[in-house]
C-alpha cells in the first residue's frame, strides 16, 4: 500500500468537495497525514458555505457533484476571491476538464487516481501560490525581480500582476505562464516544454497548454481573437513578442 507523502501542508486549510464518502474520506486522510488542515464538503452549497466561513487555501472539488456541479461551484468560489483549484475528473471526460480549465481550475486529476499523486498536485500548486524564498529555478520567474514588458507587470514574489497599472486576476497557472513568458522574450516554446518548465509535469494532457494560453490571451491581448504578444509559432508552440507590432 503505498504511503503519503507527510510534512509538507505547513497547516494550510485544504477543502476537500466529493460526494463519494469514500473517496473524501480517503483523500482527507491523506492531506491530513501529509500536514493539511483539511474541511469536507459533499456536495455544492455545502462546500460554498464552509468556504464563505472559513476560506481555504487550495480546493479539491469533483466535477460530478449532486445539485450543483463542480463548475458552477468554482465559479461561484471564484466570485468570492481567487482560491486555487484542483478538478477531480472522470478519465477520458476530455471536454469536461477542458471546461474546468475554462473556468478557472488551476490543475486536475482523473479518477481513478492516486492519493498521494493528488497530495503532490496540491503541494505543487500551494508552493506556487506561496513560493519560497529560493525557488528551484523552474523559470515562473519567482525570486527573480518584478518583470515587465508590453505595458505587462509581473512581480513573482507578490505573485501580481497588472497590464498599464490595472491589476489583472489571474489562476494560479495563468500567473506562472505569464511570468515565464515575461521572463523568455522572443523564444518558441513547445506545449511539452511549457508543461515541463511551468507545471513541472514531463507528461500530460496538452489541451492543458493550450486552454490556458487561450484564457491568458483573453486577460492581456487588446484582441484576444487577433493576439500579438502570445503568438501562435505554427508547428511547434507558443512565443511571447513584447515589441511586435505586426498584427497576427
Amino acid at each position: 500500500m503505498e504511503q503519503p507523502p507527510t510534512g509538507g501542508g505547513a497547516g494550510a486549510r485544504v477543502l476537500v468537495v466529493d460526494d463519494d464518502p469514500t473517496v473524501a474520506e480517503i483523500v482527507t486522510g491523506y492531506l491530513d497525514r501529509a500536514g493539511y488542515v483539511v474541511d469536507r464538503a459533499g456536495d455544492g452549497p455545502d462546500a460554498l458555505a464552509r468556504a464563505a466561513a472559513h476560506r481555504p487555501d487550495l480546493v479539491v472539488l469533483d466535477l460530478m457533484l449532486p445539485g450543483m456541479d463542480g463548475l458552477e461551484v468554482c465559479r461561484r468560489m471564484r466570485g468570492q476571491g481567487p482560491v486555487p483549484v484542483i478538478m477531480l475528473t472522470a478519465r477520458g471526460d476530455e471536454d469536461d476538464r477542458v471546461l474546468g480549465l475554462e473556468v478557472g481550475a488551476d490543475d486536475y486529476v482523473t479518477k481513478p487516481f492516486s492519493p498521494r499523486e493528488l497530495v503532490l498536485r496540491v503541494g505543487s500548486v500551494l508552493r506556487r501560490v506561496r513560493p519560497v524564498a529560493d525557488p528551484s529555478g523552474d523559470g515562473s520567474g519567482s525570486g527573480s525581480g518584478v518583470l515587465r514588458a508590453a505595458g505587462l507587470t509581473v512581480d513573482p514574489e507578490a505573485r501580481r500582476a497588472s497590464k498599464h497599472g490595472s491589476e489583472l486576476a489571474l489562476t494560479v497557472r495563468e500567473f506562472d505562464l505569464l511570468a515565464f513568458f515575461l521572463a523568455h522574450p522572443g523564444r518558441a516554446f513547445a506545449r511539452e516544454e511549457l508543461m515541463r518548465d511551468v507545471w513541472g509535469w514531463d507528461f500530460g494532457d496538452l489541451s492543458t497548454v493550450t486552454v490556458h494560453v487561450r484564457r491568458l490571451r483573453g486577460k492581456v491581448e487588446d484582441d484576444p481573437a487577433r493576439p500579438r504578444l502570445i503568438r501562435t509559432v505554427w508547428g511547434v508552440g507558443y512565443r511571447f513578442d513584447p515589441a511586435t507590432t505586426e498584427e497576427a
